[in-house]
């Protein structure tokens, strides 16, 4: 992988990555980084899921975003669709995130409305660090809790998903590494609480009925980005943007 903006370099280390990446220094609040792959022509998954988009490269970097994270968000519905399980703790993960100065690995956060997730299914049964379920006033977690989640509820009847970001931070979880699905990211920027995207652009062309990677309310006006880095691998484009200034 190498860097072809703002600098042309040759191939990065993973020490480079981590500077390129990393979260801001000093965080009082919620810092939250977005993660996702599209193809070329637009496309979130194939086959309902994102593994087909997916690259080495990609990889490396949605790996990355994880060890640099204090705590992993995601939807309900990409939970389920990717069977998803706790971060593993192994060896190379734990030695990065203890000399970058982590204690163990971020636990998994999901956001559902209803908290309609199984207990038996790896994200309760397949981790080291229970998940945290952040749901509404009104649903029905014991299940859940008895499965060792912790519960966060934020908003009545459906998250309110700045809430939900405040109530992790002042857990202590500000580094926050959202993976999706559509449906989430777009609560996020019609709450304007998007600090940096990482995309991943696939050279691939899937067309069918597969959903963008920003599926639901649009805000009032469009988030404005900056573009922070361009990197490149095996026709695969890695972008990254920030929140403008101003």
């Amino acid at each position: 992988m190498r860097s072809v903006w703002p600098s042309s370099t040759g191939e990065l280390t993973g020490v480079d990555l981590e500077e390129i990446y990393a979260y801001p220094a000093d965080l009082t609040g919620p810092w939250v980084q977005v993660n996702f792959v599209a193809s070329a022509d637009g496309a979130v998954e194939v086959d309902t899921t994102s593994a087909g988009l997916s690259h080495a490269a990609d990889r490396e970097v949605f790996l990355l975003g994880r060890d640099l994270a204090d705590v992993i968000l995601v939807g309900a519905g990409t939970a389920r669709a990717e069977d998803y399980r706790g971060v593993v703790a192994g060896a190379k993960r734990l030695e990065r995130r203890r000399r970058l100065g982590f204690d163990g690995v971020p636990p998994i956060a999901v956001v559902t409305r209803t908290a309609d997730l199984d207990p038996a299914s790896r994200l309760f049964t397949k981790t080291v660090v229970p998940p945290i379920v952040i749901t509404t006033e009104t649903a029905e977690t014991g299940p859940l809790e008895a499965a060792g989640a912790e519960i966060l509820r934020a908003g009545d009847t459906d998250v309110d998903v700045p809430r939900a970001l405040d109530l992790l931070a002042a857990r202590g979880l500000r580094r926050i590494a959202c993976e999706g699905g559509p449906r989430l990211f777009a609560q996020l920027v019609a709450a304007d609480r998007v600090d940096q995207l990482c995309l991943t652009v696939a050279p691939l062309l899937v067309a069918g009925t597969a959903d963008r990677i920003a599926t639901g309310a649009a805000p009032a006006v469009p988030r404005r980005l900056a573009l922070a880095s361009i990197l490149v691998e095996d026709g695969f484009t890695l972008l990254r943007y920030r929140r403008a200034a101003g």
